[in-house]
């Protein structure tokens, strides 16, 4: 009996080595998903502040800081979080359950997915609406009052997003199993009813 044990021990092993190989399927569908909401979030936001005033533009910049953000906890919640609780929910059918088993048991590709393609893209998006604001509101002025005001702003999206992040990442960890849950529950109103 004991040799038996030994033996199913030493099969375990090499699933474990396995998680590491590189699932190019998964590269490539990440990659061309990050490219297809990059043009759209880009298209949609020089769309948006072509035909707003200053404060809508600003509500627009927040809005794209606050996505990278909210993707980034959710991102650090999936890597974070067990099953354990989710399979007791799922036994009682509680909704959202079985999707928020899905999300930890996904957790690279949706932590990837998250904090890679969203909260990249939300960064990427955000620092090119600041640029175009900073444009409106100096009019491509060189002088002196025109740099400081480019400078507060572009300071003020940096300091907002990456303080936001460090605040989102300790929340997503103190609160992973909550985090997953709210995102199963939100899924479940996307999947069919068994």
């Amino acid at each position: 009996m004991e040799s038996d044990v030994g033996k199913s021990k030493k099969k375990s092993k090499p699933k474990k080595q396995n998680s590491g190989t590189v699932n190019v399927r998964w590269i490539a569908t990440i990659s061309i998903t990050s490219f297809l909401l990059s043009v759209v979030m880009s298209y949609a936001s020089k769309q948006a502040l072509e035909h707003v005033g200053n404060i809508i533009a600003f509500v627009i910049l927040f809005a794209f800081i606050a996505i990278g953000i909210v993707f980034d906890i959710i991102g650090v919640g999936a890597t974070v979080a067990t099953e354990k609780r989710f399979h007791s929910m799922a036994a009682r059918k509680v909704k959202g359950s079985k999707q928020a088993i899905w999300i930890v048991r996904n957790a690279e590709k949706v932590g990837s997915f998250c904090n890679d393609v969203v909260g990249d893209i939300s960064g990427i998006i955000s620092g090119a609406t600041s640029a175009v604001i900073i444009t409106h509101l100096t009019n491509n002025g060189t002088d002196l009052r025109s740099i400081a005001l480019s400078l507060v702003i572009t300071g003020c999206v940096s300091s907002l997003t990456i303080g936001g992040k460090a605040i989102g990442k300790t929340i997503g960890i103190a609160r992973s199993e909550d985090i997953v849950f709210i995102v199963g529950r939100f899924l479940s109103l996307f999947s069919r009813k068994e």
